[in-house]
């Protein structure tokens, strides 16, 4: 087999740059429908709420399919599931223009959109960096995870536009058009593995042996998400990734993504101050997770989960703090602070579960302690809403979410060093420097 080396030519650089188009692509049509809920809701006579529960079925969805795409795509192929993945969220928005019924709505953007987004999610880039990648694995990881601070920026503006001149509709029919644009390139740019284009995965060193699939023939893809569960379950490391990341989604989607606006009307900022700071946030998020993709490729990934982890809580417990009725500089210690730290923990994460679990079980693995993250979410989302509504205040959320973090930043550094008992049989090689 030939291999191209540490060039920029190499098959693996077109492979990761589809799969950024389409991370990106599924980061906006997920936020996108949050900019939609007070357009849809007014048009169609709702309260918010109905709608509001629509975004809480796709949120969930969201996170619980990423175990069974990360098994079908194993079983299936990455190309396949992600083209069907595109159909179903074209569909999922299109249909949504039909609407008439609240039911109709958890449909389209609940069922449809949540499991297409789901197969999309970052398991989708962990397959695709673990098999295309031994050389900047980190980086790589690091660059797709700031796909959803990249479509929240790049679309958002534009989704919000086209639904306040032209009408929600208009904006629904323009993703759903995107969405199947894209098929066709990712049947044509992605591909499966290095192999099947006669190359090894960039950086891999001499007489680099490619990992054999897991024998799982016979097996559904349900089933197979439920055994890589049980395999992990017996490992420390398995539950100490997963609570980690419960409670990365508690303080990032589920606190901060859901309640920092609502929080900082409280203290008397107007909205748009309040979406202002947050879109600087998300600016921070992506010179952060590039630079912890690259701190991955160098560096203990539990060290760097433990910093990460500690930064973030000394951020939340001190926010309630730097609330005024004006955006005044100590605020923008959070925003930097808290948007260096986002998506920060993703790289290391994705990179433990590669070294304690084996490339092949790696991506639905990663599935898991995903939908860990997408649970600690919603769970977080609806906690703050119950401290704001009995107390008057997120002051408790933010103490509470400051502490959870402190704790997963030592359950970080607790997670052995040798990894799981499935490590040793499929432990990497060392890429080629470079």
């Amino acid at each position: 087999m030939d291999r191209a080396g540490l060039t920029w030519r190499h098959r693996a650089w077109v492979v990761a740059g589809i799969t950024f188009v389409v991370l990106v692509a599924a980061a906006a049509f997920r936020s996108g429908t949050g900019v939609l809920i007070e357009p849809v809701a007014s048009d169609l006579g709702w309260s918010v709420a109905p709608v509001s529960f629509a975004v809480t079925v796709n949120l969930v969805l969201y996170g619980l399919a990423a175990p069974f795409a990360a098994a079908l795509m194993e079983k299936f192929g990455v190309r396949r599931v992600v083209a069907v993945a595109l159909v179903l969220l074209s569909s999922g928005m299109a249909l949504s223009t039909l609407v008439s019924q609240p039911w109709q709505l958890v449909a389209s953007w609940g069922v449809l959109m949540g499991l297409g987004v789901g197969c999309m999610a970052l398991v989708f880039g962990a397959i695709v960096a673990n098999r295309w990648f031994v050389a900047r694995r980190g980086l790589v990881m690091g660059v797709f995870s700031t796909a959803y601070a990249t479509g929240s920026l790049l679309f958002l503006p534009a989704i919000a536009t086209v639904s306040t001149t032209a009408g929600w509709r208009y904006a629904s029919i323009a993703m759903a058009a995107l969405a199947l644009v894209l098929v066709p390139f990712v049947l044509w740019l992605l591909r499966e593995r290095p192999s099947d284009v006669g190359l090894l995965p960039y950086g891999a060193p001499p007489g680099w042996v490619e990992p054999e699939p897991l024998d799982d023939r016979g097996i559904g893809p349900a089933r197979v998400a439920i055994l890589r569960l049980r395999e992990a379950s017996g490992s420390r490391a398995f539950w100490l990734l997963m609570g980690g990341f419960f409670i990365c989604g508690w303080s990032t989607n589920g606190m901060v993504g859901t309640h920092f606006i609502s929080a900082a009307h409280d203290h008397g900022l107007p909205i748009t101050a309040g979406a202002s700071l947050l879109a600087f946030i998300g600016i921070f998020d992506v010179v952060g997770t590039l630079g912890s993709g690259w701190l991955t490729d160098r560096y203990d990934p539990r060290i760097l989960l433990a910093v990460y982890y500690a930064l973030r809580g000394v951020s939340l417990l001190l926010v309630h703090l730097l609330w005024a009725p004006t955006v005044q500089p100590p605020m923008f210690f959070f925003v930097v602070l808290f948007g260096l730290d986002w998506a920060a923990t993703v790289p290391p994460t994705a990179a433990l579960c590669r070294q304690c679990f084996g490339v092949e079980r790696a991506g639905v693995v990663f599935g898991w302690v995903f939908g860990a993250h997408m649970v600690g979410a919603g769970v977080a989302a609806w906690f703050a809403a119950v401290v704001r509504d009995s107390t008057g205040t997120y002051e408790l959320a933010w103490w509470i979410t400051g502490a959870l973090c402190l704790g997963a930043a030592v359950a970080s550094a607790a997670i052995p060093r040798g990894g799981s008992r499935t490590e040793a049989a499929e432990r990497e090689p060392e890429p080629v420097a470079g």
